[in-house]
């Protein structure tokens, strides 16, 4: 139930997203004299509407997103009204229509920022300065957290009921012992002490550490699980030795900043963001064949993009698990990513409105330097083969990645 309850709440705060995108068209057009005749939350039959002004707002039956319409969005509109061509959007100043095609975009990054602030704030912000690659884990000292159990094939899954008790536990070993040796084999890193954990047979063993600054020894029973290479996670798995530890990393996962801080955290936070979602959209077309895989059976790369379906099914995973922050962390990465993904020049993005207007007004400014008569405004028309080209290759990559999350979808949590 409580998964069930994620995935909708999820679902609910993309929708509400997205309403505010189109809400974001709505208001800045209103502000700059355009004329805004339908606002609607969802698509296809209408369920409930009401007029105020020259604005119809309503709700339609499918709720998968909304819509803004603007009078005069383009030339080329053949359904404006002869008393509103003075209020026609692409009559306005090109700095006006940059503002209005951009609001949405905006708008997702507004609740980006203010989340990432909040939870800044209450929960803490991931710690630049925590362990980020395997050489990274592995210089990490060798201080143990103790597993609460030891998985003896499939690491990556969680414990499960019959699964055997960490031997370190057992042993009467703690939280923030420093390990230091294991049958005599001095070990001062975490992938030390792995290496030579690993390369030690099964059953008892001396393990030396450090507890409060006193040095110690105990006798630790090792227990024997398949595990692939260190250096080849999906290479084939082989027995070796497992202490039933995990690493306690020096520093801490998240830090939790003051209200004024949390500005330049969130600033900081935003801008890592940035670099990383560009570089996300850059392998798009590199994981296509990625996706496919996964649909025809093969194992799902978890650097895969992820449907709308595929992210409220992490959301609903999330609330199973009680992990709010991976909630809200999965909210903010898709407004982000949605509001760069929009700004795309391309059509029907806002993105490529914004590109046209910005093509139009160097063009015209060259002409005139040029003592050449204004060319005027590009035929939307003309470019519809490319706005065709670019919704079919859109639709049928969202077909392939809604395909993948239902019936392969990733997960972060063992169900």
């Amino acid at each position: 139930m409580s998964y069930l309850l994620g995935v909708v709440l999820f679902a609910l705060a993309i929708l509400i997203s997205v309403s505010l995108h189109e809400a974001g068209h709505l208001l800045t057009a209103k502000a700059f004299g355009m004329k805004v005749t339908r606002y609607f939350v969802g698509f296809g039959p209408t369920l409930w509407s009401f007029k105020r002004g020259e604005t119809e707002y309503g709700v339609k039956g499918i709720p998968l997103g909304g819509f803004c319409k603007i009078v005069g969005m383009t030339p080329q509109d053949d359904d404006v009204d002869p008393a509103d061509e003075p209020r026609a959007m692409w009559r306005f100043p090109v700095w006006k229509r940059t503002i209005v095609m951009s609001a949405g975009s905006i708008t997702h990054f507004i609740l980006a920022l203010v989340t990432l602030w909040f939870i800044a704030v209450s929960a803490g912000l991931p710690n630049p300065k925590f362990p980020s690659t395997e050489a990274q884990f592995r210089a990490e000292p060798a201080v143990i957290a103790l597993a609460p159990c030891v998985v003896v094939e499939n690491a990556n899954r969680a414990c499960q009921t019959g699964d055997p008790a960490s031997p370190a536990a057992a042993a009467q070993l703690k939280n923030g012992d420093r390990i230091t040796a294991v049958n005599g084999r001095p070990v001062s890193t975490w992938g030390d002490m792995l290496d030579v954990v690993r390369a030690t047979k099964p059953g008892p063993a001396t393990v030396d550490y450090v507890r409060d600054g006193a040095p110690a020894t105990a006798t630790v029973d090792l227990a024997a699980v398949q595990r692939p290479p260190m250096d080849d996670p999906k290479g084939t798995a082989s027995s070796v030795s497992a202490l039933g530890v995990q690493l306690r990393f020096s520093t801490p996962a998240l830090v939790q900043y003051s209200p004024g801080a949390a500005f330049g955290a969130t600033a900081d936070f935003t801008g890592n963001m940035a670099v990383q979602t560009l570089h996300a959209m850059q392998r798009i077309p590199q994981k296509v064949p990625a996706l496919w895989n996964a649909v025809t059976g093969g194992e799902r790369d978890m650097d895969t993009p992820i449907s709308v379906v595929g992210a409220s099914r992490l959301g609903g995973e999330a609330v199973e698990n009680s992990a709010w922050l991976v909630f809200f962390m999965l909210f903010v990465s898709l407004n982000f990513f949605i509001g760069v993904f929009n700004l795309l020049p391309l059509l029907p993005l806002d993105g490529g409105h914004i590109a046209i207007a910005w093509f139009e007004r160097a063009r015209s400014w060259i002409y005139a330097r040029l003592r050449r008569p204004d060319p005027g405004r590009v035929d939307y028309l003309k470019l519809m083969p490319i706005t065709y080209a670019v919704i079919l290759i859109g639709g049928a990559f969202t077909l392939l990645t809604v395909t993948a999350d239902v019936v392969n979808p990733i997960t972060l949590f063992s169900r």
